[in-house]
């Protein structure tokens, strides 16, 4: 449903061709290119609404409802432990103290909330969502808020993560139970096609990668620039892309920086596809980095996903390419040495993702790859689950368990019986 009086189009990043009408595409002409969003003005804006609406470069018209942002601050504890000058922490989580007020303790909550302000104005009733975890936490807190019907799909592997606040119950949620996150993206995108209710489109989604850049959002904002370095774990690596064509726009502003940051993304070994890709300057992935089983080696079940963003143009390949950016594996080890070593440095508990980045920033330090004088931002994006649920009572979902091989016709009987009772 096109919006004439629309701030933004949408273009093909390969050829440039503007599409209409397009809802989690590709451009019919470059199969296998990301769209991306244009804005219509060109200078960054951080007062055209509250909390996250706040910023201009968001695809959405008239948000109907608040969302808080991400919390940015200047870090002493961890920068003083690593040696350096301008290290800022953009926290994603529940702290308080900070102002930070993230119902689910994680960043996916800004794609959420894009995403379905996005749907609703597109004329789209209701989405299926797949996720690891995270992005099922805060779909559900959203639809929940919102009032947009969302239906979730996650591994029976990844239900720990699955913890909701009450009001989120109500949201129906479905575990595969003999598979991984990635054939719950099948199954997600099967039960779409049979039930007539989009998939949430993954990376194809414009207001999902627009959402997760947010973060770089209120961090110039904060900062008032561009950072020189910027460190994430990454599991799709949605959110990375995201930042990166964020930065992209500033740098055309220009008001803010004339050079992208050098993106610095991790990953869990021994399951790091795209870590292992980049080590060998391979655009393709490798099927033997693949495998399902390097899955239940990790500690990091959401940054599981087989199906990356990697390869695609316009994809994770190409934003390390275009900021001469890096990638690191991390061990198990390294995961909870990292997060001891920042609760005990800046006073609050991380989720194992967020473990990744910090440990990253510390190997980044250790190799020289980032000097002591630049700007760092270190993207935390979980947090504060610890102090969250001192606080507030959480509950642990209750799924229909289905099999990733689940017919159509058991699909609609099953959807029809879980709609009647959402």
């Amino acid at each position: 449903m096109e919006n004439t009086l629309s701030h933004f189009t949408i273009k093909c990043r390969n050829c440039g061709k503007e599409l209409k009408e397009v809802y989690c595409a590709f451009c019919e002409h470059c199969k296998n290119s990301l769209l991306v969003t244009e804005y219509k003005e060109r200078n960054f804006r951080d007062d055209v609404g509250k909390g996250i609406w706040r910023f201009n470069w968001l695809p959405v018209h008239q948000p109907e409802f608040y969302q808080t942002g991400t919390v940015v601050y200047k870090s002493e504890g961890l920068s003083e432990h690593l040696g350096l000058k301008n290290l800022y922490i953009a926290f994603n989580g529940y702290w308080p103290e900070i102002g930070a007020s993230l119902q689910t303790c994680t960043f996916k909550e800004f794609e959420a909330a894009v995403v379905l302000q996005n749907a609703k104005e597109n004329g789209v009733n209701g989405l299926i969502v797949a996720s690891a975890g995270n992005t099922a936490r805060a779909f559900a807190h959203l639809s929940a808020m919102s009032g947009f019907p969302v239906i979730i799909v996650v591994p029976r592997m990844c239900l720990i993560e699955m913890w909701y606040l009450e009001t989120s119950l109500k949201v129906p949620t479905l575990a595969v139970r003999d598979g991984d996150y990635s054939d719950s993206i099948d199954v997600a995108r099967r039960i779409s096609l049979t039930i007539g209710m989009p998939f949430e489109g993954g990376v194809k989604n414009i207001a999902k990668r627009d959402g997760l850049g947010v973060v770089l959002l209120e961090a110039v904002s904060k900062i008032g620039k561009l950072p020189d370095h910027y460190l994430q774990a990454v599991g799709s690596g949605t959110g990375a892309i995201g930042v990166w064509e964020m930065a992209e726009r500033f740098v055309k502003d220009g008001r803010f920086g004339t050079k992208l940051p050098v993106i610095h993304l991790a990953q869990n070994l021994p399951f790091a596809p795209m870590f292992k890709a980049w080590e060998k300057d391979s655009r393709e992935l490798f099927p033997e980095d693949l495998r399902p089983e390097l899955i239940s080696e990790i500690t990091t079940r959401v940054l599981s996903n087989r199906y990356p963003a990697y390869s695609i143009k316009g994809g994770v390949y190409d934003a390390l390419k275009a900021t001469n950016g890096r990638m690191t594996g991390v061990v198990n080890k390294e995961v909870y040495s990292a997060m001891d070593t920042f609760e005990k440095e800046e006073g609050i508990d991380i989720v194992p993702a967020a473990g990744v980045s910090v440990a990253a920033l510390i190997d980044a330090v250790k190799k020289d790859y980032v000097k002591k004088h630049e700007t760092i931002l270190l993207n935390i994006t979980g947090g504060g689950e610890k102090r969250l649920t001192m606080e507030k009572p959480t509950l642990i979902a209750e799924p229909f368990f289905i099999s990733k091989n689940i017919s159509e016709k058991e699909i609609e009987e099953l959807m029809c019986n879980t709609l009647k009772k959402s």
